[in-house]
């Protein structure tokens, strides 16, 4: 019993930081270092909470982990996402397996198109100059509190 508690405080906790990113993404554009350290740094919690062993649990999902940074690095290198964003989507990656990351990736893409269709129309609309800082933190956000609400707390399902 004290086990599920203890999953839940993650979840929870999880769920409270996805929510400040995608809210300081909104306002400043920025996703702080010690947002996704957090994130990160609750994983291997969430791991043994799990049950997960270390090999090849564990092991499985720092590659995840690693493979999701690896990927959209090269995209932060070629000016196509945020450094912030890809940082929380590496944390992020942790928490989930790598079947349940695929869904998570669609889904951001997703939420990610509707959120730059919104930015774009403000930009123009507010008459700015030059190109709109697509606020791609919220979309992110959105498809891990998804997944999250799917994954762990739809019991009706």
């Amino acid at each position: 019993m004290l086990g599920e508690y203890f999953r839940l405080a993650l979840i929870s906790a999880l769920g409270i930081l996805l929510i400040v990113a995608a809210v300081t993404d909104l306002r400043s554009r920025i996703i702080s270092n010690r947002l996704n350290l957090i994130v990160a740094a609750l994983a291997p919690l969430w791991w043994v909470a799990c049950g997960l062993d270390m090999w090849p649990g564990m092991a499985v999902q720092l590659l995840v982990g690693g493979a999701v940074f690896v990927l959209f690095a090269m995209l932060f290198a070629v000016g196509m996402m945020g450094g912030g964003d890809v940082k929380l989507l590496a944390a992020i990656a942790l928490w989930f397996p790598w079947q349940a990351v695929l869904s998570l990736l669609v889904l951001m893409a997703l939420i990610g198109g509707v959120v730059t269709l919104v930015t774009v129309v403000h930009h123009r609309m507010s008459r700015r100059i030059g190109q709109p800082e697509i606020p791609y933190g919220i979309a992110i956000s959105f498809a891990a509190l998804w997944l999250l609400g799917e994954r762990y707390l739809n019991h009706f399902a």
